[in-house]
């Protein structure tokens, strides 16, 4: 079997991000591969008493700038080899399936929790992009 080429890196940004990019770091050099380190930017607009406070545009334009700055930060922090960021817009889950597809990734990595009583009932997006993927998909147990 040929190695990886070119990985898709989820991050949430949260403090479990280092530790998927480090495992996708870790397997990047094993097969030489390229990052592309994605993260989705799934903003819900909340209008209290129906006037919003700050036009819906602009703060996903600025939620955008902010989660640029944190992937390249981290590929920085990291030293993740041969790696670029990528910051979307939308739906979470059809974002990463979309990017994985326009990319042409081979593999797509990402953090899962352990998940305890009514919370294995609800469709979590690791589970939408193992099954609706168009390549391997490779989940990191998070602590």
């Amino acid at each position: 079997m040929a190695g990886y080429k070119k990985l898709l890196v989820l991050l949430d940004l949260s403090e479990d991000s280092e530790q998927v990019a480090i495992a996708a770091r870790n397997l990047a050099a094993y097969s030489d591969a390229t990052i592309l380190a994605l993260h989705v930017v799934e903003f819900v607009p909340v209008e209290p008493l129906g006037e919003s406070l700050m036009p819906t545009v602009q703060i996903e334009e600025e939620l955008i700038k902010r989660s640029q700055r944190s992937i390249a930060e981290l590929i920085a922090r990291l030293a993740l080899p041969r790696a670029t960021g990528r910051v979307e817009a939308g739906n979470t889950k059809a974002e990463i399936l979309r990017v994985a597809e326009e990319e042409q990734a081979d593999l797509i990595v990402l953090g899962s929790r352990e998940r305890h009583g009514l919370a294995i009932l609800v469709n979590f997006t690791e589970d939408t992009v193992l099954h609706a993927a168009h390549c391997d998909v490779l989940a990191v147990r998070l602590k």
